[in-house]
C-alpha cells in the first residue's frame, strides 16, 4: 500500500500524488466527498482508481494517507 498524499493546486482541484511512482494526477471522483463521509473509491484523471479508507469528515488539506489500487483500476 503506497502514501499518497492529496492537496489542492493553484485551480482549487483536488490532486493525487503517488510518491513510490513520481506521479500526479487530479481526482477526477471520489466515492464519498461530502457530508456522508470523506474517501473510498478515487478515480483519477487517468483513469488509475485507488482506494482511501473513508474518513467521517473531509480533513485539513495538504494530507498523507495509505492507499491502495482498486478492483479494475
Amino acid at each position: 500500500m503506497p502514501s499518497v498524499m492529496i492537496r489542492r493546486n493553484e485551480a482549487g482541484e483536488l490532486t493525487l500524488y503517488v510518491a513510490k511512482r513520481d506521479q500526479e494526477d487530479i481526482i477526477e471522483s471520489m466515492e464519498k466527498d461530502g457530508t456522508d463521509g470523506w474517501g473510498g473509491t478515487v478515480v483519477l484523471k487517468d483513469g488509475t482508481s485507488y482506494y482511501l479508507d473513508p474518513l467521517d469528515e473531509e480533513p485539513r488539506l495538504p494530507i498523507t494517507l495509505r492507499a491502495r489500487r482498486a478492483q479494475g483500476g
